[in-house]
């Protein structure tokens, strides 16, 4: 190929030669004409094909070439063992480097039998712009040469399978990250955002999370189960997506539950903080703005915004049209002070959720947690939108088991009986029952913090039992003011109702003309 390709750049030079003097010798016009016959002859006899990427494309002019980037990271596999020039390249936010093609190197590929040659240049303007917003006016670019009976098979399959492997080995390769939104105010102005970002290493995975097995493997094989459905959500026409809710008291593992689905399955985490989204505008905004192959997360989401209630005030404002006009006026003032902080509302989260805008990104996560179910919108957590409700419950002993032998090693202890039994009794979230297993010091050894559960179970059953005492000694109080409370209705009642006969009994007199 290097010979070949001597060769025709000797020929080309001399053609070259010829046409700077007769562009001397001739007008504009007839060049052109000449010009473009001569194009039709060299490509007739030049037997390659010739295809350019350019780093930066004319319609975003700001932002780099999916295409480029794809082919970049493709070539960094083969480059760094092929090539003699290398240019080493750190990846943002990672201390990895990576090595790719220097300017002006060539290195060849295969495909099927075909030899490809790939090339990497730059091209420099020759004036600067006075103001560059990219920083950097050199356009960059690799140049694809193949044979011309090779076209269709590089056109039409090799270029797609260089695209599907550069964007695989940046999945592979890249860092994962923890987002979260800032306030709707604050997206505009010079390198400000709708997401800021952390890199996520959080250390939970399914192995080390504490919950009972069986419902562990079943999360489990649900979740590889939607990562390998692509095909299967395009039969049925939905979009590849699928909603679970978390659901317990505080302690129980759900924020460690999201970060094992996230370590499980590589994706990117989004916590989406609803109070700081100013309205239903901003909050689809910000859903264009994740990425496919990611967790979008709502913790707590029976605190974030009042949603649960927005269809009770609907039907209450319907019966207010019958009041005063200036204190209706006054009333709504309140009204939109109270929600002056976030206009988000049930049915633009419920559009958010699966609504057409929600089928903007694919292979994604949508999970809601909450300590109170109860309190949500059946809207909210219908099948369809919440496809896996997920209770996250007290410890029981299959899940003390699994913290035994991730705080102490241990799979079985002579103290692990007990331990069963007063779990049955006593309800304690795994967080307590982690922090009772954690050694404070060296000489912590395994019994002595099994002890210290013991001890922890059996102060919180003692605790459980004193509240139920004092919850016992509240029921009967109120049960008893109530009973006063009616006794004293009844009286009044009465005492109304002689009153009243008195009243009728002196009317009826006087109209006898009776003196009373």
């Amino acid at each position: 190929m290097i010979g070949e390709m001597t060769h025709l750049g000797s020929v080309m030079a001399a053609v070259m030669f010829v046409w700077a003097i007769f562009r001397q010798l001739f007008p504009d016009e007839f060049r052109r004409d000449v010009r473009k016959y001569v194009n039709k002859v060299v490509s007739y006899v030049y037997p390659y094909v010739e295809i350019t990427f350019h780093e930066y494309q004319v319609d975003s002019w700001f932002e780099r070439s999916k295409a480029f980037e794809s082919i970049e990271r493709y070539l960094s596999t083969n480059s760094s063992k092929r090539a003699q020039r290398l240019k080493a390249n750190v990846i943002k936010d990672s201390e990895s480097v990576v090595l790719s093609m220097d300017e002006n190197e060539e290195v060849t590929d295969e495909f099927n039998g075909i030899q490809i040659w790939w090339t990497s240049s730059k091209k420099i303007p020759q004036q600067r712009a006075l103001f560059s917003y990219r920083g950097d006016e050199e356009n960059r670019y690799y140049k694809l040469i193949c044979r011309r009976e090779h076209r269709d098979i590089i056109t039409n399959v090799y270029m797609k399978h260089v695209l599907d492997e550069g964007k695989a080995i940046a999945v592979r390769t890249r860092q994962r990250k923890l987002y979260t939104n800032n306030k709707s105010e604050n997206w505009y102005g010079y390198k400000r955002t709708m997401w800021s970002h952390i890199i996520f290493e959080h250390p939970s995975t399914f192995d080390t999370l504490a919950m009972d097995p069986k419902k562990k493997k079943e999360i489990l094989n649900d979740l590889m189960m939607f990562s390998k459905s692509k095909d299967y959500y395009k039969k049925v026409g939905k979009s590849w997506k699928r909603g679970y809710l978390l659901y317990g008291p505080p302690g129980t593992g759900k924020s460690s539950m999201i970060a094992a689905m996230a370590n499980l399955l590589e994706y990117d985490i989004y916590d989406l903080e609803l109070t700081s989204v100013k309205d239903n505008t901003d909050l689809r905004k910000l859903l264009i703005g994740t990425s496919s192959k990611s967790i979008i997360v709502i913790e707590d989401i029976d605190c974030s915004l009042d949603l649960t209630g927005q269809r009770k005030e609907k039907k209450k404002e319907e019966s207010k049209d019958d009041k005063d006009p200036v204190q209706k006026k006054a009333e709504e003032e309140v009204g939109d002070k109270k929600k002056k902080g976030s206009e988000v509302t049930l049915s633009g989260l419920l559009n958010f959720i699966d609504g057409l805008w929600s089928a903007c990104g694919s292979e994604r996560l949508i999970v809601f947690t909450t300590n109170y179910v109860e309190k949500l919108d059946p809207a909210l957590i219908r099948r369809g939108r919440m496809d896996k409700h997920i209770e996250m419950s007290y410890c029981c002993y299959e899940t003390f088991k699994v913290l035994a032998n991730n705080y102490l090693d241990v799979e079985s202890h002579e103290l692990f009986e007990t331990i069963s039994r007063m779990l049955g009794e006593t309800k304690m979230t795994p967080a307590d029952v982690a922090e009772s297993l954690m050694p404070k010091s060296d000489e912590d050894s395994a019994e002595v913090c099994l002890n210290k559960l013991i001890k922890s179970l059996e102060d919180a059953k003692e605790e459980a039992r004193l509240k139920a005492i004092e919850d016992a000694k509240a029921e009967e109080e109120a049960s008893k003011k109530k009973e006063e409370n009616f006794e004293k209705v009844q009286e009044s009642d009465a005492k109304l109702t002689d009153e009243g006969v008195d009243k009728v009994q002196v009317s009826d007199a006087k109209e006898n003309g009776v003196n009373v």
